[in-house]
């Protein structure tokens, strides 16, 4: 009996941990919940440790700032990027930093058939 309850404790500690790991991402609907969203999300990708690693491994010596227009799309995924306006003058870094961009997926969804667009300024 005292097995059955371990095993039963140890099933009750895994959907405590796993659940919320399932759980839906919130679908956004309104514009400027969506930029300030997207704006928050990005400050605290630029913040994180895997990209600041990465950064300053090739690009340590890169400061300024760029403007882009991000596009996203209903599955949160990011459908196009712009360069809008920078005063970095680094090839590399723009396709390093567009590369990064591209490649995230936000914590988010849009509706079916929405998409938005948001100019978004990184300050490096």
């Amino acid at each position: 009996m005292k097995k059955h309850q371990h095993l039963f404790f140890i099933g009750i500690l895994l959907l405590l941990f796993y659940v919320p790991t399932f759980a839906q991402k919130p679908v956004l609907t309104d514009e400027e919940i969506v930029a300030e969203t997207v704006t928050k999300e990005m400050d605290e990708l630029f913040k994180s440790k895997d990209f600041l690693k990465q950064k300053d491994k090739k690009f340590a010596a890169v400061t300024g700032t760029i403007v882009t227009d991000i596009g996203i799309i209903q599955s949160g995924k990011v459908s196009t990027l712009f360069k809008l306006d920078s005063d970095i003058n680094n090839p590399s870094f723009t396709n390093f930093l567009s590369n990064y961009i591209i490649e995230y997926k936000f914590k988010f969804k849009l509706q079916k058939q929405q998409r938005y667009k948001v100019r978004y300024t990184a300050t490096f």
